[in-house]
């Protein structure tokens, strides 16, 4: 006969009615206590927070010219982001680039707060590993706390319906964090999730 489980079994974080389930509360909860652990910071304000993030898409003339790409672009933006996005244009014209003043060379948005944790929580646990052939990020950082992930498909998401194969594009994505530093941001992007590239051990081979 098989014995009833324990009530004196202590249940995990996520299953204490809801609890820590999204990265909103996660970020408040146990995150927090391990950045404190980690860097040694007992002041919450001073401890590295996620500031923005923008998502960016480069229009390029020669193959995403035309009002019912951009319109395309900006749809998929606002189903991903839930904001409209703004369109970028060029200030001046280069020749060699073959753009003219005042013609549309991208279209970006900014999240902030709420929205911008759910995006970051949808992008790690879910968009990230649809990549094919994923095998982690790289973990360089800008020099001042902030990261960049260049996505080649926007697919990946998966509130995106498969287009056709001249309508995907690729985005970048750009993390800017306060308070932080190169190491303490990493730092917090792990215990955020982020799939990160394994750390390389050094050889222990003799010569």
């Amino acid at each position: 006969m098989t014995k009833a489980p324990s009530s004196s079994a202590t249940p995990s974080p996520k299953a204490v009615a809801g609890k820590y389930v999204t990265l909103h509360d996660r970020l408040r909860g146990p995150i927090l206590q391990a950045l404190k652990t980690d860097l040694k910071i007992d002041n919450s304000m001073a401890l590295p927070k996620i500031d923005k993030v923008i998502v960016n898409v480069g229009i390029n003339k020669t193959k995403m010219d035309g009002k019912e790409i951009h319109a395309y672009i900006g749809e998929c933006l606002s189903t991903i982001t839930g904001l409209k996005p703004v369109y970028t244009k060029a200030r001046i014209a280069i020749s060699n680039f073959k753009t003219r003043e005042g013609l549309v060379v991208g279209a970006k948005v900014t999240l902030r707060g709420r929205r911008m944790e759910e995006f970051l929580d949808r992008l790690i646990s879910i968009a990230l590993p649809r990549i094919r052939d994923f095998r982690g990020l790289p973990t360089r950082l800008d020099g001042h706390g902030n990261y960049a992930i260049g996505l080649r498909d926007h697919t990946i998401f998966p509130e995106i319906a498969p287009p056709e194969a001249g309508k995907i594009f690729g985005m970048q994505i750009q993390i800017s964090i306060k308070n932080a530093t190169d190491a303490s941001a990493t730092t917090l992007l792990k215990h955020m999730g982020m799939p990160f590239k394994p750390e390389r051990q050094p050889s222990t081979k003799r010569s």
